[in-house]
């Protein structure tokens, strides 16, 4: 295409089909930028999937659909972060009796000493291997807080009647998606304590990993949103959710199928996780309502053909049976 003005920008989409004029879109393109905004938003999932717009008008209100759902996850998702990660602490410190990292390695991180009975060789060795996985980064961690001078860090090192870095101060620094992974790497018996905690349905876990697995899919959106990555079709996704993700769920819900490929089912995620950590049921409520609010809005701001393809047709059916299960 070779380097353009906005003008000459605006003219390409004229040329494409895409009706836009005026001062006031000027700077909306301007503003929303045409790379992150209409190259952003101009398809739906994969770039072959092509969004049919008419009007700039209409891609604005996709970029602004996209920003309010971002807003309504952000504080639900850190809210969930910060009370799995308090609850999960409670769990650690109670099944290893101490606040020593190395007594977490010793007792609760699976390895090729304490893996179940029915493991073979390879899975000890693999479990052995997620071990030492899982000392390396955090010893990555420390590293790089002590040379940050990060005190909630520093503090543990400079201060000479300590005896090394608890493991609280350990999840503080650690991000969703590596918190998740050290979960995983942790005896059945204690991820089976966790979830139960949690009060996760373990009917359809067998190999106790939704409460890592779950995680990993709330650590793909939430690092969306904090990079202003767009959400709103899911592209964000980065693992295919295993059969227990999906049961579980359709289980707890009474729905017909979970499968994550948009965002009414994370919506679905979010609330379960706020019913369990006993948020007060009004305020998820509300949370659903403005999503709702939200997604409706936007589908009277787009034409029909961008509003099928951007809003599954059963989203008002799976919000309904979301309704009951908060009942």
């Amino acid at each position: 295409m070779g380097y353009k003005t906005i003008d000459g920008l605006m003219r390409h989409l004229r040329n494409n089909g895409i009706a836009i004029s005026g001062s006031k879109q000027k700077r909306q393109l301007v503003n929303t930028g045409y790379f992150h905004g209409y190259k952003g938003y101009r398809y739906f999932g994969k770039s072959q999937k092509r969004l049919p717009f008419l009007t700039y008008d209409e891609i604005n209100s996709t970029i602004q659909y996209d920003t309010k759902l971002k807003s309504l996850f952000y504080d639900k998702i850190m809210f969930i972060e910060t009370a799995i990660k308090s609850v999960a602490l409670e769990c650690i410190l109670d099944n290893v009796k101490s606040e020593n990292i190395q007594d977490m390695y010793r007792i609760i991180v699976s390895s090729y000493n304490n893996a179940p009975i029915t493991a073979g060789v390879e899975e000890k060795k693999k479990l052995q291997q997620n071990k030492l996985n899982l000392q390396s980064m955090i010893q990555s961690y420390l590293v790089k807080a002590y040379r940050s001078n990060n005190p909630k860090i520093v503090h543990f090192y400079n201060n000479m009647s300590y005896q090394g870095v608890p493991i609280w101060a350990l999840v503080e620094i650690m991000t969703l998606g590596d918190f998740a992974f050290m979960l995983s790497c942790f005896t059945i018996d204690t991820r089976e304590d966790l979830s139960k905690r949690i009060g996760i349905n373990l009917a359809s876990d067998t190999n106790r990993e939704l409460v890592y697995k779950y995680l990993y899919a709330l650590k793909d959106l939430r690092n969306a949103i904090a990079h202003n990555d767009v959400v709103f079709d899911t592209r964000f996704r980065k693992i295919d959710p295993t059969k227990s993700m999906k049961k579980c769920l359709e289980l707890e819900m009474g729905l017909p199928y979970v499968n994550f490929k948009t965002i009414g089912d994370y919506v679905i995620l979010i609330c379960y996780y706020l019913h369990l950590l006993k948020v007060n049921k009004t305020e998820i409520k509300a949370f659903v309502k403005s999503f709702e609010r939200i997604t409706n809005d936007y589908q009277k701001a787009v034409n029909k053909n961008v509003s099928s393809e951007v809003i599954h047709p059963d989203l008002p059916a799976r919000i309904n049976q979301l309704r009951k299960y908060l009942k």
